[in-house]
């Protein structure tokens, strides 16, 4: 999936940033793995402590107040963070718990993937309508899988869409 991101990021002349928390940056050195990943990572952030997800990514307050580290709202507002402070065209962010406990009230395997775009930002659960499984570091890698799969659904969107616009004019 990395390489499908990478060579879909490079043909649509795009940045990529990510925000990472139960991942610690693996998402980002996934993709870094690839060979000319460098034409399309900008960076990232690792935000595995709660209070850096407000002062390095920019998480509003109230917004970690309100649902905590573990949410769709928080996702969605570090994949903007990243997008930001990485200035890049799309931002995407991973938060949950890996285990083995669970954490404030939230299963061990709940997973939220962020992403933002040029034009929108959305979160949308790792595991779908379930939980992700396995031991944490399983966990770990099927978020980035998960992530990554997001992340390459919407750029195809996109493109599709920009796509279909040129041709309409």
């Amino acid at each position: 999936m990395e390489r499908e991101l990478v060579r879909l990021a490079t043909g649509a002349g795009v940045t990529l940033a990510f925000c990472e928390s139960l991942t610690a940056g693996l998402a980002a050195a996934t993709v870094a793995s690839v060979p000319g990943a460098s034409a399309v990572l900008r960076g990232g952030l690792v935000t595995y402590a709660t209070d850096l997800k407000e002062t390095l990514a920019g998480v509003p307050h109230e917004v970690l107040a309100a649902y905590g580290p573990v949410s769709p709202e928080t996702a969605r507002a570090m994949a903007e963070g990243a997008r930001r402070a990485c200035r890049a065209d799309y931002g995407v962010s991973l938060t949950g718990v890996a285990g083995p406990d669970p954490q404030d009230g939230h299963p061990v395997g709940e997973v939220w993937i962020g992403v933002a775009t040029p034009t929108r930002s959305f979160a949308a659960p790792a595991g779908g309508s379930a939980l992700l499984q396995g031991s944490r570091q399983e966990i770990r890698s099927a978020a980035v899988d998960a992530a990554l799969r997001i992340l390459v659904d919407t750029l195809r969107e996109d493109l599709s869409a920009r796509d279909g616009n040129k041709s309409e004019t």
